[in-house]
């Protein structure tokens, strides 16, 4: 057992986490004694974890109810320090002879990129982290982008890349953002398991460091009704060998005939996986043209407003050529939607799809001509729950689970006042 002979102390604790379908994080605490335990047998966890809905109203199906136990397991390499005697791992689901359940939604990523690599493809995954600090600025101080708003929060940023060192988070920027009080915080790209990790941790190190400021941070796609949505882009690049497919082809910008197929097959299954990216209640009000947001389904060089934005292999780009997917936001399960964007890339590949044509102006200006993504509820969960590609990537445990949440989720708030929907769940996504 560890103890102060291992650098802990008595008091220190060991949280485990997972991300539900909602988007939101549901954790464990474990004293640092026992971290052995939570290694080798995990703590227990109701199958209704599955099927929480961001509200906490749970959701249950057929497989999820009252009756069965999971566990929460963590694996002692992924421990990161918080700061303060706070340890923090990131957990799987498992049943309890320790085999993994099929409702685990890392697992589910494990698998799509070990489906990668068994086609000599390997993936990287930088997340992008949009937030708004509440009782940071007024509107007298900010400006986008600025400088000011910048040093106004001088302190704030100081202590999150401090937290961010001894948590080993690498984070690449920050900045502000266009809304009032609202930040990105961009983290370098990884394998897409640890990638995902980073973003469940930078979101528990901004909460927690505002909270220490008497700030709140909000992870919401609209936290305020007429704002700034917050989205959660992933830009996303791939290898065949050792050779990047986004770069150094024959296509446009130097696409691959691979690239080109990984950009169509994400085009193609974005409307399968709204459900996915941006499926709460909240989304559609982020998710529309002029929010940047990726609601128009094409892709271009540096398009903002397309949903897939190609930042082509310049000296300007220093992890090389990457695809920027714009339509995820915060309530997404980043789990599940880096598995959706890997997946769909990888099917497109498999099926050696052609490059649609690049959209390079503001789709906007092309009245009807560029498709939008889905958003009324009907569209979006059809779509998704019709998806094969969906099942086969996540498997019907998955499928029944967020499927339900999500009925439940804009059966119940969809069509209540905007205003009131937004201050419910302003914090929901806050670690």
């Amino acid at each position: 057992m560890p103890g102060a002979e291992d650098g802990f102390g008595p008091t220190d604790r060991i949280v485990g986490s997972i991300v539900d379908m909602a988007g939101v994080s549901r954790a464990k605490v474990l004293p640092i004694s026992r971290l052995s335990t939570f290694v080798d047998s995990g703590a227990g966890a109701s199958p209704s974890w599955t099927v929480f809905c961001v509200d906490d109203h749970l959701a249950f199906t057929p497989s999820f109810s009252v009756v069965g136990d999971l566990r929460l397991r963590i694996d002692g390499d992924d421990v990161r320090d918080l700061g303060n005697g706070t340890y923090w791992a990131p957990a799987c689901l498992t049943e309890q002879d320790g085999t993994p359940s099929l409702a685990c939604t890392r697992y589910a990523l494990r698998r799509v990129t070990a489906r990668l690599a068994e086609s000599g493809l390997t993936a990287r995954i930088g997340h992008e982290i949009e937030f708004a600090l509440f009782d940071a600025a007024t509107t007298e101080e900010w400006s986008a982008y600025g400088l000011n708003a910048v040093l106004t929060q001088e302190e704030f940023i100081e202590r999150l890349l401090a937290a961010a060192s001894t948590a080993a988070l690498p984070i690449e920027q920050v900045h502000a953002e266009a809304g009032l009080g609202q930040f990105e915080v961009s983290l370098a790209p990884a394998d897409p398991v640890e990638a995902a990790d980073n973003a469940v941790l930078a979101r528990a190190l901004i909460s927690r460091i505002a909270r220490a400021q008497g700030l709140r941070a909000s992870f919401s796609p609209m936290p305020v009704a007429g704002g700034a949505g917050n989205g959660a882009h992933q830009h996303v690049s791939f290898t065949e060998g050792d050779l990047p497919i986004l770069s150094g082809g024959p296509g446009p910008h130097g696409l691959t005939p691979a690239g080109g197929a990984a950009v169509a097959g994400i085009l193609r299954a974005l409307p399968e996986f709204t459900a996915v990216l941006a499926g709460s209640a909240l989304s559609h009000l982020r998710l529309r043209p002029g929010m940047w947001s990726g609601v128009f389904r094409c892709w271009g060089l540096e398009n903002r407003e397309a949903a897939v934005r190609l930042c082509a292999d310049t000296a300007g780009n220093p992890h090389g050529a990457n695809l920027e997917v714009k339509p995820i936001d915060p309530s997404a399960n980043p789990y599940l939607s880096s598995a959706a964007i890997l997946g769909a890339a990888h099917d497109g590949i498999a099926g050696a799809l052609p490059l649609p044509d690049e959209v390079s102006v503001d789709p906007a200006d092309l009245t009807g001509a560029v498709d939008l993504l889905p958003t009324l509820p009907s569209d979006v969960l059809g779509a998704f729950e019709s998806s094969a590609l969906a099942r086969d990537l996540f498997g019907p445990l998955i499928m029944e689970a967020l499927a339900a949440v999500k009925e439940y989720e804009h059966a119940e708030y969809r069509e209540k006042p905007v205003d009131e929907v937004a201050q419910r769940f302003r914090y929901a996504w806050t670690s």
